[in-house]
């Protein structure tokens, strides 16, 4: 049996899904691809390579299991695109939450299917048919859930827009104990420079009280105002534009004072460090090529 167990973003992490890079299916088609950046490789023909993808996800995996954190991985399906485990599942609490995410997508949840039925069913909650939420939009933090959405038309608009209302209503309907602040996120189809796919790719809390952040990732200024003001000026670390398509605020806590990020994050990593943090500083750049990172490579399932 799995206690699933996650309070917050930060604290030490006993228990992880990693996603997998096996037999990840090969480049796309165009239509195929679901967003941005992934388009401009299949493009430009630097989509990276499934033996780019399986050294740097190994690579990941040492660094978990360095700290002792027990690792597991998806079932592997033939020729399926499983590197993100991010959005197929998430835990609140003790709660395992199994999404609705994109048609196209849905597949991937069966990978992880023998790590849910290891949860006792009275604490696993499936997302009604309405809601549509990906687990880089959800980050559980202090009394509050952090929710990246879109409203209408945004929604129907950009296949990028994986969380709508209804979720983050049904989100606060689950976890009356907590209170739900969704934040609304700028979108595009076409532009990755001008996309924040999920909540995770523009904002991250870090530590015990400070965050990564992108000011132009938030659609609605007051959504950022109110992460300046809850956090604190001077406990935000700013990022730009091209770090924020580089997917500098996408990095993962192992604990508290230990953060996996990007080897080549320089700017980030170096700050990081002169706040105390030590940093596991990793290749990843493949990896980003299809729009994710390092927190989107991850299910945490039991934090302490």
């Amino acid at each position: 049996m799995i206690n699933v167990s996650v309070k917050n973003e930060t604290s030490a992490l006993r228990a992880v899904v990693l996603g997998t890079a096996q037999d990840f299916g090969g480049v796309p088609s165009l239509d195929e691809a679901y967003d941005p950046k992934s388009k401009y490789h299949i493009l430009n023909g630097t989509y990276p390579s499934e033996a780019d993808l399986v050294e740097e996800m190994e690579g990941f995996a040492d660094v978990l299991g360095k700290y002792d954190v027990e690792v597991y991985r998806p079932q592997v399906f033939e020729h399926y695109n499983q590197v993100f485990s991010r959005d197929i599942g998430f835990v609140i609490d003790n709660i395992y939450v199994v999404p609705h995410i994109l048609s196209n997508r849905a597949h991937e949840v069966d990978g992880v299917k023998y790590i849910i039925d290891q949860i006792d069913p009275q604490h696993v909650i499936e997302v009604p048919n309405g809601a549509r939420v990906e687990g880089g939009d959800v980050m559980p933090w202090g009394e509050h859930i952090f929710v990246g959405y879109s409203e209408e038309p945004d929604f129907s608009k950009y296949i990028v827009s994986r969380t709508n209302r209804r979720a983050v209503d049904f989100l606060q309907d689950a976890f009356p104990n907590r209170t739900v602040k969704a934040f609304e996120l700028n979108k595009s189809d076409e532009d990755p420079r001008e996309n924040a796919l999920h909540l995770d790719c523009c904002f991250q809390p870090i530590g015990h009280d400070m965050a990564i952040i992108y000011k132009g990732g938030f659609k609605n200024e007051a959504d950022y105002d109110f992460l300046v003001d809850y956090f604190g000026p001077d406990k935000l670390i700013q990022i730009s534009k091209e770090e924020m398509y580089d997917m500098n605020s996408n990095v993962f806590s192992i604990a508290p004072d230990v953060i996996v990020s990007d080897i080549r994050f320089e700017r980030l990593n170096g700050i990081l460090k002169d706040l105390g943090f030590t940093v596991e500083a990793v290749k990843y750049e493949e990896t980003a090529k299809m729009e994710g990172l390092l927190r989107c490579s991850t299910l945490p399932l039991i934090r302490d």
